[in-house]
């Protein structure tokens, strides 16, 4: 939901400027700016926020949504964009310096996002719902951009995997969970808050780490190392600290390095280029090198991908939100260009063809808000020791961050065409979103890593099937084509190998977002998700909602105020 702006009236004559006398046209049938708006403004988030147990911060999330939203804010998110991020390995005397310049616009932003607690601040807030919170936060302030939520996620997920060395934890993670944002290189343990990087995987490897070549070798001090190789494609690489996972004598074990040693020396981590990426442009994704790097070690030897898997669940989580955020966003983009727009002799948003469009739209962006919102909840509930939300999380994050990240690309593709040829030049935005788009679906596990992980569940994890089938439970007898759908995938889930890996993944997505729609959303919002997702009822591509679907209710609940 959100409430689109009424442009200003138009000046009286003897306030307009003068004409021209070159002037050939009049500027006509433009949509005027978006913002200011309201990114909070969305009833499924706010409904699930409360009902995942952060109803207590609806008033920060509000607060957010409107900054977000503000034309300072989203300028932000464009400048950060245009004025690239820029590399520095050598100081005008020719010493070693490896530091990335940002524009000031990036600095507000990730200022911002700390200070909200979009960082590591939830696993230092004892309050149910904490992460919750979080969670809604990126969803609204995700309207400005994307790339600054790189560094705040591995913060976050840095946390829990640190917690594996808890002599480190007691030094790293109070600065770790800070709201100061403190961009400055030095010595990590006299700065008022940190941010954390992670470095997995490398050129010959990809998501196969158990390839990784980067040694580690141990010194005479207990649990410090030193590190020689590189990583393939590291983000963020000012932050403070690192993850990173090496091959020890034990085998692949989890390391932490910091950029600046405890004496102030700088630690040895050459940047050897940034990648020129589709998207994500704002934040810089590296090729980090190391020689006799200090480590310390994070875990036992050997068990490098049990201690930073925590991390990786964290970051999936976080993939499923920024995608929902991207929908979201694209939506609103969409919706407002429609009610100012004509053509043909209406405004596009009467026009039924474009109203079932934006409304098939507002029904995946809803899908996917709602399942984030419950995964956060898992996550929340699992980390204060919820055995059955564990076991849900586990299956259930991966089955969303599989599927929510691959409907992006296509949603915002179709959002773009929503503004016609404007949506496809660069001062719309639109091209920064849907560049964007794919990067969630690749990060932190590609779509088939993502499915064979739900199958490794399947086999060696049980009880996380059960926790899936329990929660799909919940929603029986509310809708017969649920019910038969439920049951249809349970008969699958013995008949299934790696070839038919993603048709069973997205079967578990759709049942589970149509389990909670049926649940949570108004009747029109479920119904339409039953008959279209799971009854077949729906064509090949966004706008083929069957004629029984209410497009009314569905846009006024996602767009109040467009018809």
């Amino acid at each position: 939901m959100v409430s689109i702006p009424t442009p200003s009236p138009s000046p009286s004559p003897s306030q307009s400027p003068s004409p021209s006398p070159y002037a050939t046209h009049d500027v006509t049938n433009q949509a005027p700016p978006l913002a200011p708006y309201d990114a909070s403004d969305d009833p499924a988030l706010l409904e699930g926020l409360r009902r995942e147990g952060a109803g207590w911060a609806e008033d920060g999330i509000r607060r957010l949504g409107a900054h977000a939203g503000s034309a300072e804010a989203q300028e932000w998110g464009e400048l950060a964009n245009r004025h690239e991020p820029v590399l520095r390995t050598h100081d005008r005397y020719g010493h070693r310096v490896d530091e990335v310049e940002f524009h000031p616009s990036w600095h507000h932003l990730m200022r911002t996002a700390v200070a909200e607690g979009l960082a590591g601040a939830p696993w230092a807030d004892e309050r149910p719902g904490a992460h919750v919170a979080r969670t809604a936060g990126g969803l609204v302030w995700g309207h400005t951009e994307a790339g600054h939520g790189c560094p705040t996620s591995m913060t976050y997920a840095a946390v829990p995997a640190l917690r594996a060395q808890p002599d480190l934890a007691k030094v790293y993670e109070p600065l770790l969970t800070s709201r100061e944002y403190d961009p400055e290189l030095r010595v990590p343990a006299e700065k008022p808050g940190l941010l954390a990087g992670m470095g997995m995987t490398e050129k010959q490897g990809g998501s196969d780490v158990r390839t990784n070549t980067t040694v580690a070798t141990p010194t005479g001090e207990p649990g410090v190392y030193t590190l020689r190789g590189h990583k393939w494609f590291t983000s963020a690489p000012m932050c403070d600290v690192f993850l990173v996972l090496a091959q020890a004598p034990g085998g692949l074990s989890c390391f932490l390095v910091p950029r600046v040693l405890p004496d102030g020396s700088r630690n040895t981590f050459r940047i050897q280029r940034l990648k020129d990426k589709l998207g994500n442009r704002s934040n810089a994704s590296s090729e980090p090198e190391f020689d006799r790097t200090v480590a310390w070690l994070v875990g036992p030897e050997g068990r490098g991908v049990k201690t930073i898997i925590e991390m990786v669940n964290c970051t999936r989580l976080d993939c499923v939100m920024s995608s929902a955020t991207l929908m979201r966003k694209t939506l609103v983009e969409a919706g407002h260009h429609a009610r100012y727009r004509s053509a043909f002799g209406a405004r596009l948003v009467e026009q039924p063809l474009m109203r079932n469009v934006l409304a098939d739209l507002a029904l995946e962006s809803e899908a996917a808000t709602t399942l984030t919102l419950r995964l956060a909840g898992a996550a929340d509930r699992a980390v204060r020791g919820d055995a059955g939300e564990r076991a849900f999380r586990r299956i259930a994050t991966a089955v969303g961050k599989y599927w929510v990240t691959k409907r992006g690309p296509a949603f915002t593709a179709e959002a773009l065409e929503c503004l016609g040829g404007n949506g496809y030049v660069e001062d719309s935005g639109m091209p920064r979103h849907y560049r964007e788009a794919p990067l969630l679906s690749i990060w932190e596990g590609s779509g088939n890593v993502n499915a064979l992980d739900v199958l490794r569940a399947l086999g060696r994890e049980p009880d996380s099937a059960e926790a899936l089938f329990t929660e799909l439970a919940l929603a029986r007898g509310a809708d017969a084509r649920l019910d038969a759908y439920v049951a249809a995938l349970k008969g699958q889930l013995a008949e299934t190998d790696q070839v038919g890996a993603r048709r069973l993944v997205e079967r578990m997505a759709l049942a589970l977002q149509a389990s909670l729609l049926v649940r949570h959303a108004p009747h029109p919002v479920a119904d339409a998700f039953c008959a279209s997702r799971l009854g077949g009822d729906w064509g090949h591509a966004f706008g083929t909602l069957p004629a029984t679907a209410d497009l009314d209710t569905l846009l006024e609940r996602a767009l109040p105020g467009l018809n």
